[in-house]
């Protein structure tokens, strides 16, 4: 081999090897919610799974506004995959809602919690229940979450009102301590409340605004898109049992994931017995499958399908893919 053959030779080498490590360092973007949540906790676990045990794979965590978000940036090919609920994501591919006349092409990958929304107020605020909050300063989520607009939906379709705050979790979680906000909505982390929640009870006792048996009966023959949900005693020390609307809370992908990438991301999740639970408490010991076929609303990626029928779970008519 004379030295132009081995300089070719070698060149073919560096490029074979470089490609090799192109393919290996597919990265995908998971959007998220706010860092001061504990689902951004959760994405971080994810992240890491993704990138220890997807082969092929790498990820970033990105810091989002939560589904609505997420959704708009699957739509603009900004993010891969992440954060819905399953109202909003089915809102989004039957092209209602939010949505009208633009249905999103979107797929659902696996449901990893339940989502009770609490309706959370300082307790010197003297609301004591939910019509209380007419004309009082009430933040219904954090703009541009599913939180946000099922709160919005929720409230029309009992006819109550507040003075809407918006504003990022952070900003509210602030605005609440300092007595300029009442209080406001916030996804809860299974049955237990969030942590930015008790970090506000740190500070300032809270009481938490349950449904009322009529109001309960009413969501449940109008909104079939959520679910109402008894809490039981304990959700923070000292909070009684309540009534609250509640949806599950997931991971969708946008159109351009593959079957291939599908398949090896939610392997990794469903195979986890810890990573996800150490993240998120109301995470461990579940079955995400169960989970995600109670919950489900819209079809699962291909990918995602392959990984359940091949484990033995047999698919609901919702969430059979399409093709």
């Amino acid at each position: 081999m004379n030295s132009i053959t081995r300089a070719l030779f070698g060149a073919t080498v560096a490029f074979s090897v470089a490609g090799t490590a192109f393919a290996a360092d597919k990265n995908l973007l998971i959007g998220s919610t706010s860092a001061s949540s504990s689902h951004y906790g959760y994405f971080v676990a994810v992240g890491q799974l993704i990138n220890d045990k997807a082969d092929g794979l790498s990820s970033t965590v990105v810091e989002t506004g939560a589904t609505l978000d997420n959704i708009r940036r699957m739509e603009r090919g900004q993010v891969d995959l992440g954060l819905v609920t399953t109202n909003v994501v089915q809102h989004a591919v039957s092209g209602t809602k939010k949505f009208d006349g633009r249905p999103q092409n979107l797929s659902l990958l696996w449901v990893y919690t339940g989502a009770p929304q609490n309706v959370v107020t300082r307790a010197d605020a003297s609301v004591e229940n939910l019509e209380g909050l007419n004309g009082v300063r009430f933040n219904p989520g954090i703009k541009g979450s599913a939180t946000e607009a099922t709160t919005e939906a929720v409230f029309s379709t009992l006819g109550l009102s507040a003075d809407y705050v918006r504003g990022s979790t952070t900003d509210i979680v602030s605005a609440i301590k300092d007595n300029r906000v009442a209080g406001y909505v916030k996804s809860g982390a299974g049955l237990k409340l969030d942590s930015s929640t008790m970090d506000i009870a740190t500070q300032t006792p809270i009481r938490i605004l349950g449904l009322s048996d009529a109001q309960a009966d009413k969501l449940i023959a109008e909104m079939p898109d959520i679910s109402v949900v008894d809490i039981p005693a304990g959700a923070a020390d000292g909070i009684p049992a309540y009534k609250t609307w509640s949806f599950g809370v997931g991971v969708a992908a946008g159109p351009e994931m593959s079957e291939e990438d599908a398949y090896k991301i939610v392997k990794a999740i469903m195979e986890d017995t810890s990573v996800q639970g150490n993240a998120m408490a109301s995470v461990k010991g579940v079955n995400l499958a169960e989970l995600t076929l109670q919950y489900g609303t819209v079809p699962l990626h291909p990918g995602a399908a392959k990984w359940f029928t091949e484990n033995g779970y047999e698919l609901p008519a919702k969430l059979k893919p399409a093709n």
